[in-house]
């Protein structure tokens, strides 16, 4: 089988001079240009999707819940992800949903979304041409896209190579999504794409720091930005080069992830992190439960107008898992009172 470039044109192809984006909110790194700041860490929502009752897409609702999560401190966007229902719409409603997320955003903040559908590595690239055309920052290939189960890495890296030579320039992510199945990318191919300049974002699903550690140094002092999904290792993944979070927890409580962002790497808030860390990762069992209508159910008791409305497998709620999500709530108010957080009222 053979490709249009060559595995050294994969390792080598570079972007012009500048190796992030245009200047302003849609650069996800801008290292190149003031390597001698500190680098800001980023909370960066995976965002649910509202519905109306008839199950279409609630544009209004998805404004106001873009701005709840602006007022809580977010620095950029996952749209069209695994928590926004994406395997649950078709192709048209994924591209609007990205370019109604990119406008409202007006690049205040950077915007990813997920760019790899498609039966064929021709058609991912049409797909992706199209997420791109919205104004995204980077679109985003699902690593399970690229390789089947059973099929090895220089299988992932050959698809791989044949999508970067049919889309240009494209700045391109990684997303270790557990769906289709959980593709988790060694050490071997992560500097691999590393290498190719295009590779802007990673997130990372691993839940293990070792693995972790391990890409945090192959990724230091280049152009790609690595977020942690996993609660409890974000303080070490943040304080060992992490750029930032991106769980699903931050569909519930994201200013506990903004405060983790700003103060992991503050040594007088030491031990706040380490405990905050452990609370919120002793909560994530409770709150994935019926996920992602768990998490409307919490924005709903936060303010926000959104419908119990979903298209993944729970339509609903029991009782009893409602009282446990009610009580984590106020656990959380808990939490923002040690740590001398204002919790963002929707309703204001």
């Amino acid at each position: 089988m053979s490709y249009p470039i060559s595995r050294r044109t994969f390792l080598e192809q570079l972007t012009p001079a500048a190796i992030g984006l245009a200047a302003g909110a849609g650069a996800l790194t801008s290292h190149a240009a003031d390597h001698m700041k500190p680098v800001e860490k980023k909370f960066v929502p995976v965002m649910v999707t509202p519905f109306k009752s008839d199950l279409k897409i609630d544009y209004d609702k998805l404004s106001l819940l873009t701005d709840f999560y602006l007022a809580a401190g977010a620095k950029g966007f996952f749209a069209n992800c695994l928590s926004s229902e994406m395997f649950f719409m078709n192709d048209q409603e994924r591209i609007d949903l990205t370019r109604h997320v990119v406008n409202y955003v007006a690049g205040k903040v950077p915007v990813v979304s997920t760019g790899s559908f498609g039966d064929t590595i021709e058609n991912k690239a049409v797909f992706a041409k199209q997420i791109q055309d919205t104004g995204a920052s980077g679109v985003i290939l699902i690593t399970g896209h690229f390789a089947a189960a059973s099929e090895s890495d220089t299988v992932l890296l050959q698809n791989l190579e044949k999508f970067l030579s049919l889309t240009g320039d494209m700045k391109v992510g990684t997303y270790e999504c557990p769906v289709p199945y959980k593709r988790l990318i060694s050490p071997a191919v992560f500097k691999s794409l590393v290498s190719n300049r295009r590779f802007i974002y990673h997130k990372d699903t691993s839940e293990d720091i070792k693995n972790i550690e391990v890409k945090l140094k192959i990724a230091q002092g280049t152009q790609l930005e690595f977020y942690n999904a996993h609660t409890a290792t974000a303080v070490e993944s943040l304080r060992k080069g992490g750029r930032g979070m991106s769980p699903i927890s931050g569909n519930f409580y994201p200013e506990i992830h903004t405060w983790l962002c700003r103060y992991a790497d503050d040594p007088s808030k030491s031990a706040d992190a380490a405990w905050i860390q452990s609370e919120i990762a002793r909560t994530e069992p409770v709150i994935s439960k019926y996920y992602p209508l768990s998490s409307k159910y919490f924005l709903k008791k936060r303010g926000l107008p959104i419908e119990l409305v979903s298209r993944s497998k729970a339509k609903s709620i029991p009782a009893e898992q409602m009282k446990v999500l009610d009580d984590t709530y106020n656990v959380f108010l808990g939490w923002c009172d040690r740590l001398g957080i204002k919790a963002v009222n929707a309703r204001q």
